[in-house]
């Protein structure tokens, strides 16, 4: 399902990477024809949601991190990119994930339709951490049917919105969630949680 009617066709939006990002994230796109994710931003430590994303599990909303490592010298020098920073392997991340998911999601009426596209994602395979963040792009645009052109820069002379320090705000739409009842509804989760709570409906909540 794609957008029925563009804000922006002719602009590019400018996004930062983010892993599983909230769907405020993929709701500002979806007002685009065009988006450059720009893996190549200067590197913030600050800036976790770069390999960090929010579920919500048993308990309420749970962060779940992607543990990385920087080149040495490279953050000394003061030019380090998020590109340059690497997936770890420490602490056997991804059967935490793996098994935080399953606990989270198990119930939801998409899980298991959707969790092994999603696997292969979860692998302590060095690699740089922005890698990942733009595979697992690749899959949330399918699954959500955004049709939105992916550029690597932006071309010269295009007419840009600039959202690499702030994504714009919007007005919450709460959507079903599988522990509600217990939770209320969990605003700003990854966009995972849409998903599995939704499947084929989740796009409806993006325009």
């Amino acid at each position: 399902m794609s957008c029925p009617l563009l804000c922006h066709p002719d602009k590019v939006v400018l996004l930062p990477p983010v892993l599983f990002p909230c769907t405020d994230y993929y709701r500002c796109m979806a007002k685009y024809g065009r988006a450059v994710i720009d893996t190549s931003m200067r590197y913030d430590k600050r800036r976790k949601e770069v390999h960090r994303y929010d579920i919500a599990d048993t308990r309420g909303r749970l962060s779940l991190t992607v543990p990385v490592s920087r080149p040495a010298g490279a953050f000394v020098a003061g030019n380090l990119c998020w590109n340059q920073v690497t997936v770890s392997d420490h602490g056997r991340w991804w059967e935490v994930h793996r098994i935080a998911l399953e606990s989270a999601y198990g119930r939801t009426p998409f899980f298991e339709f959707y969790i092994d596209r999603f696997a292969p994602l979860f692998s302590p395979e060095p690699r740089p951490v922005t890698d990942m963040v733009v595979e697992a792009d690749v899959l949330i645009r399918d699954i959500l049917g955004l049709e939105v052109q992916m550029l690597a820069d932006v071309p010269e002379g295009c007419v840009t919105d600039d959202f690499r320090r702030q994504l714009p705000v919007f007005d919450e739409r709460p959507y079903w969630q599988v522990r509600q009842q217990q939770l209320g509804f969990v605003s700003g989760l990854s966009v995972l949680d849409l998903i599995f709570n939704l499947g084929p409906e989740a796009p409806l909540f993006l325009f």
